[in-house]
């Protein structure tokens, strides 16, 4: 008998010792302008649900239709009804920087999938609660810059979103121009719904760009380019990283051809070599995600979900020393344990946090791709 409570005793105890299911919030954009990057987040998010990496997440996903105010209700229903203990969202600039605020009033982290640096800097009180998944929009500057020189190209014009996604990437355009001695010919807006975008492209094209840059996310960023290609623009184009999914191919069709824009290692991740630290994960990722949805499915969105939850798992352990999953210590801690990410190897980078830097990448996050024949061809050596 003592034999007998000593061993159901013992599967107590590790019973005990495992660890407990951490509940995540997301609100993403599966309906809306930006539905071409929530549906493969949320596709992830349901892939993902359960335990991943030793970890049990219970995941609890909500579309807020690409509407940062429904993002924000989202966020705020999830942390009242739900309990969750973190939340990952929303998929654009806008929905992201709206959700800073109830992140940090109820003191809980938040991982964004958003790209603009704005999300996570100046840090202040506020976004010191607030992580990101996708690349800052400065890295990915920097890249299109280098090839624009190494192509030379001296002249340059810009359309993007007339929203934090546009006024992100202008800012971090202009330097990145002014030190490679690159001119901006004329910079134009439109909205992520607009159906036309003839205006604004006309006034480009009569300042004669060697190169235009397009600062849109998932279909919508293929209007300018088709409008561009309809009234003979013969310039270089590149796109920005929000491009980077199979529907922006399929919407843009043939009109795509030869463009050239940064993206996470994801999108190409059987085309790395194979010393790239990065392959195994990404190309694990993939052939997941690829095998649910389909081939060529796969989209640096979903990685960005992917990614967000490897955060999240690594962090896991230490916040758990700490305290138990839903309860208010835990979510500080959970913050506290994000920030002190060291080396964390996931799709789209490696990843090493600090107090300053909520992104925590490096160049390893990013490679240039073009558009070849309808898919994704890696420019370069990929390393």
């Amino acid at each position: 008998m003592k034999a007998i409570l000593a061993a159901a005793f013992g599967v107590l105890a590790i019973g005990a010792a495992q660890a407990q299911t951490v509940k995540v919030g997301v609100t993403v954009s599966t309906t809306g302008p930006a539905a071409s990057l929530g549906i493969p987040e949320a596709n992830s998010a349901k892939m993902l649900n359960g335990t991943v990496g030793g970890v049990p997440l219970d995941i609890v996903i909500l579309d807020d239709a690409s509407d940062p105010t429904k993002a924000v209700a989202n966020s705020r229903k999830l942390l009242a009804d739900e309990k969750v203990d973190v939340l990952v969202g929303s998929s654009t600039t806008p929905g992201s920087i709206a959700l800073i605020e109830v992140a940090s009033e109820n003191k809980v982290a938040m991982i964004s999938l958003a790209g603009s640096s704005a999300v996570t800097s100046p840090m202040d009180e506020k976004r010191r609660w607030v992580f990101k998944a996708p690349q800052n929009d400065a890295l990915m500057a920097e890249a299109i810059g280098d090839h624009m020189k190494a192509a030379g190209i001296k002249s340059v014009g810009f359309i993007g979103f007339s929203d934090a996604y546009g006024d992100g990437w202008l800012a971090v355009l202009k330097p990145v121009l002014a030190a490679r001695d690159i001119k901006l010919t004329d910079s134009e807006r439109y909205a992520r719904n607009d159906t036309s975008v003839t205006g604004p492209i006309l006034k480009i094209m009569a300042s004669k760009p060697d190169a235009v840059l397009i600062a849109g996310a998932g279909t919508p960023a293929a209007l300018p380019q088709k409008t561009l290609k309809e009234r003979g623009y013969a310039g270089k184009i590149y796109q920005t990283h929000g491009a980077a999914n199979s529907d922006f191919l399929r919407v843009g069709g043939k009109d795509l051809e030869g463009t050239i824009l940064p993206v996470g290692p994801v999108l190409v991740a059987s085309q790395l070599p194979d010393a790239n630290p990065i392959k195994k994960a990404g190309v694990e990722y993939a052939t997941k995600y690829e095998a649910l949805y389909g081939p060529g499915s796969v989209s640096t969105f979903g990685a960005h979900m992917n990614d967000a939850l490897a955060l999240i798992r690594a962090a896991v352990p230490s916040a758990e020393k700490v305290a138990k999953p839903g309860t208010p210590e835990f979510r500080i801690a959970l913050r506290d344990a994000l920030e002190g990410l060291k080396n964390v190897v996931y799709s789209q980078g490696i990843v090493t946090m600090s107090k300053d830097d909520h992104v925590g990448q490096d160049n390893r996050a990013r490679v240039l791709v073009t558009v070849a024949d309808g898919t994704w061809k890696l420019v370069g050596n990929g390393m």
